[in-house]
């Protein structure tokens, strides 16, 4: 299961080599989340993934977005593993993690520092990222919520990336764009998911083409 709830921002850029193979091949978006990019109960073409690279294909752009969404994903197992989608070669990943942790009322400490190292990892590693982020369920308290939602935007200016506003923007409580289970978007739900992001998205791309900060 996910969480409904994401906390947003205004995106920032950090500096991104980009390799010969980024350059004359497909732009590879590598999306390190949970069963709302994998596609939960949804048609493979339905997912987040699918129909994200086929609207940046609708814009002009050539990227490939693989599905590696993992349902019930946490950061804890995000981060481990990052190294293997690392291998891959990506040209920028989508963070989108930590809405089971909270489901879990895993320790936001814990979160914190499992999303700063992934971050750091990718920074190290020179890939650019687009963070997601995520708020508490408010059923454990206001003190816990207020130290969890604000992981996101702190995280994202330490280094210095695009935090997206709120991932499930226009789809979250409407009942129309989500599955019985009132937490998974439907595949209309996904696509209003992927309208909304798709302008982080191709501004990342730009600059990451223009090798630009």
């Amino acid at each position: 299961m996910i969480l409904l709830l994401f906390c947003l921002g205004t995106p920032s850029f950090a500096v991104a080599q980009v390799t010969d193979g980024q350059k004359n091949g497909p732009l590879k978006i590598i999306v390190l989340g949970d069963s709302l990019s994998a596609g939960y109960k949804l048609p493979r073409e339905a997912a987040f993934t699918s129909q994200l690279e086929t609207a940046l294909k609708a814009e002009g752009y050539d990227v490939a977005v693989p599905n590696t969404g993992v349902s019930g994903e946490t950061t804890t197992g995000g981060l481990s593993r990052l190294d293997w989608l690392l291998a891959d070669k990506p040209s920028l990943m989508i963070v989108e993690l930590g809405a089971n942790d909270g489901l879990r009322g895993i320790d936001p400490a814990r979160t914190r520092e499992n999303l700063d190292r992934i971050l750091m990892r990718l920074k190290e590693a020179g890939i650019p990222a687009v963070l997601a982020g995520m708020m508490a369920p408010r059923n454990l308290g206001q003190e816990y919520g207020r130290v969890f939602d604000a992981i996101y935007p702190e995280l994202a200016e330490k280094h210095d990336v695009p935090l997206y506003p709120f991932f499930l923007d226009g789809v979250a409580m409407d009942p129309k764009l989500n599955q019985e289970d009132g937490m998974h978007p439907t595949a209309e739900g996904v696509a209003v998911i992927v309208t909304r992001i798709l302008p982080t998205i191709t501004q990342a791309l730009d600059r990451i083409k223009a090798g630009t900060p």
